[in-house]
């Protein structure tokens, strides 16, 4: 099996989307292109809603992703399981499509007699051990989620740290919707390490819409373009930009 990029988008909100197009519908997009999206709601002391659970479970299930409610105060096992069940997800549907063109489209892993599953499921994890990762991170800013930036911001850094230990190469970036004066802003451009995010919540001005849709478009377009620059550069251009912080 051919070894790719798992790519991510991780959501963190706690409200439901009220301006722009539907986030449902562009999770969808997202999976068509290839890319996993993931939802946490997260919650405090209220409850997220039934309008607000259902957009979660909606928006991960059509990007093929995995959807979890949370209070804050768990945040950060959270965001690392999560991230861990959707790379397990997808190369558990890599591997059907696999199993499906040699054996015939009725071919599926649960098809497999018990040892033959034993070992593929060994072929899955080291894959999750050994694949390449990028994850973006969209972080909602609206006013309800002030109280709850500190735990996000901590949870970041954890899933940082959880995933060291991988063989493969781990890249994250992290945007927040809405931005200052468009629907989404830069946080953190592709970088190896989310220890660089110290205090920058703190700094954010909270924005009263949730554009989710359109800041999930966006995220879409920042694969396409990290894709197509690194294809231009080579090796040593691109540890200068790097580094550079292009």
């Amino acid at each position: 099996m051919e070894k790719g990029t798992l790519k991510q988008i991780l959501l963190l909100t706690d409200g439901c989307s009220n301006h722009g197009e539907d986030p449902v519908a562009i999770a969808a997009l997202a999976k068509e292109q290839g890319i996993v999206v993931n939802v946490i709601g997260v919650v405090d002391d209220n409850h997220l809603g039934e309008q607000g659970t259902k957009e979660v479970d909606a928006i991960a299930m059509a990007g093929g992703g995995v959807s979890q409610i949370v209070y804050a105060k768990q945040l950060s096992q959270t965001v690392q399981m999560v991230t861990r069940q959707a790379m397990t997800q997808t190369l558990h549907g890599v591997v059907n499509k696999e199993l499906q063109q040699i054996f015939g489209k009725e071919s599926e892993m649960e098809s497999l007699s018990p040892e033959k599953r034993g070992q593929v499921m060994e072929v899955v994890d080291e894959l999750g051990e050994t694949v390449s990762l990028q994850v973006l991170i969209l972080v909602d800013t609206s006013a309800s989620m002030k109280n709850k930036l500190p735990m996000v911001q901590d949870a970041l850094t954890d899933l940082s740290i959880s995933l060291t230990s991988r063989m493969g190469d781990n890249q994250f970036s992290v945007y927040s919707f809405p931005g200052k004066r468009k629907d989404v802003d830069k946080q953190l451009e592709w970088t190896p390490h989310i220890h660089s995010l110290t205090n920058i919540f703190n700094k954010l001005s909270l924005g009263g819409i949730t554009p989710t849709g359109p800041a999930l478009r966006f995220a879409i377009e920042q694969f396409g373009r990290r894709g197509s620059r690194r294809r231009l550069l080579s090796n040593d251009e691109e540890q200068r930009a790097e580094e550079s912080g292009l």
